[in-house]
């Protein structure tokens, strides 16, 4: 029975996906199988992080082949709070979706696409080997490029192309990275690894690949100093297209690192974390200093991500269990403020008609609850207490200051101000 469930977070979305395929001229069709089927996913989910709690980790082989042999899947903790998530946002999406996507959008493929990257956002969360991660990566490549490409504007086909360049450099670094790892050791399954790679002889050489993956899953997770893919093309598709990539994909490449450097590439720590805390702490600042430049609010909440990500991974830098805890409480916050915010940023631009902050005069004053529903997730961005961003900041900030890490940890005191100021 688990065997079963463990796949439904992959199936669902895929049989909705073909499904919306037979419904093309029925919107309304379409609609009813995306959300009934992103509901199902977060019902699952909820089975799956009970499961997880109380019986503790659990897998399954696809095909009969035996680990590290063959395709594995794998439900931790960590996987299946995330996987909850994703069939939360999900969910909540498709209702935005249903009054703000146009119906020439829906017709072309938009709940298909849709279905699809949430089908690779739930195998990368899912999977347990190196190579499949990078097949689900792909499959969110491909979903996210055609979704800000579709409706065929010129700013959304110069945001798609930027995208999918970076994105494909990531790819070849994360390519290149797998096959070069799978020469040294002879496996890609990641608990196989976790074992392997601990008794190579040459640690260096390990240490090398890391850095490649650092390099692959930083573009991925827009990571200084290669995030300039993430501003330059958020800003151009429909509010709900941008907030499901604004809340999920980014985190994929970061829950991606989290796995990886504490599971696999733990030998030469000295090293990696110390990328690692150099590019957090560049990545948080130059971040915000963007978000300080920009009059767009899609530019600047998509500054924004690339700051917050750098707390993210000055978590994983420091790398003690309070780190990593606060870590990964940061990802869970950070995409339901951040879906939010570009949801009732698009809302804001339904009822003015524009982004641009020096023409939304007076919003507050005619629509005071539109204004309290932006400022509560605004105010937990910047870490306001008792917001969820302000026990997320407080957690890494405790770990820095036990790891006696005094710049970085002050660094992000500093943006975190920035970020309230803006």
């Amino acid at each position: 029975m688990m065997n079963i469930l463990i796949l439904l977070p992959l199936v669902i979305p895929f049989l909705g996906a073909i499904l919306t395929l037979f419904f093309r001229e029925k919107v309304s069709f379409q609609r009813g199988i995306f959300s009934v089927s992103s509901g199902l996913v977060f019902i699952v989910s909820l089975f799956l992080l009970d499961h997880v709690f109380t019986t503790g980790v659990f897998s399954v082989q696809i095909g009969g082949w035996k680990a590290p042999f063959g395709i594995t899947f794998v439900v931790d903790k960590l996987s299946a709070i995330m996987i909850s998530i994703s069939g939360l946002m999900a969910f909540s999406t498709s209702l935005y979706a249903f009054g703000s996507i146009d119906a020439e959008r829906e017709k072309f493929g938009f709940y298909t696409l849709l279905s699809t990257l949430f089908v690779g956002i739930n195998g990368s969360f899912l999977t347990g080997d190196l190579f499949n991660l990078y097949v689900w990566f792909e499959v969110m490549l491909m979903s996210s490029f055609v979704l800000i490409a579709l409706g065929g504007t010129k700013a959304q086909l110069e945001g798609a192309v930027k995208y999918v360049t970076l994105n494909l450099i990531s790819s070849l670094f994360f390519l290149v990275a797998v096959g070069i790892l799978y020469g040294i050791v002879g496996t890609l399954n990641m608990a196989d690894l976790a074992v392997k790679i601990k008794m190579h002889q040459d640690p260096w050489l390990i240490t090398t690949v890391a850095l490649m993956f650092i390099i692959a899953f930083g573009i991925k997770s827009a990571m200084f100093p290669l995030f300039f893919w993430l501003p330059a093309s958020y800003h151009t598709p429909p509010a709900v297209i941008s907030a499901v990539f604004a809340g999920m994909l980014t985190k994929v490449g970061v829950y991606a690192m989290i796995r990886v450097f504490t599971l696999i590439f733990t030998n030469n720590p000295e090293v990696t974390n110390g990328v690692l805390i150099v590019l957090a702490g560049a990545t948080m600042l130059v971040g915000v200093l963007g978000a300080a430049a920009q009059n767009d609010i899609r530019r600047i909440l998509s500054f924004h991500i690339v700051s917050q990500i750098g707390y993210m991974i000055m978590g994983l830098a420091l790398a003690s269990p309070l780190a990593i805890a606060g870590a990964v409480f940061y990802i869970i916050h950070h995409i339901i403020v951040k879906t939010n915010l570009f949801l009732i940023g698009g809302i804001v631009n339904e009822i003015k008609g524009t982004f641009a902050l020096n023409k939304l005069g007076g919003v507050y004053k005619s629509y005071p609850l539109l204004g309290l529903l932006f400022l509560i997730p605004a105010l937990s961005l910047a870490g306001i207490p008792p917001l969820s961003g302000f026990w997320a900041k407080f957690s890494l900030v405790k770990a820095g200051f036990e790891a006696e890490a005094w710049f970085i940890t002050g660094l992000s005191l500093f943006v975190s101000i920035l970020t309230l100021f803006q």
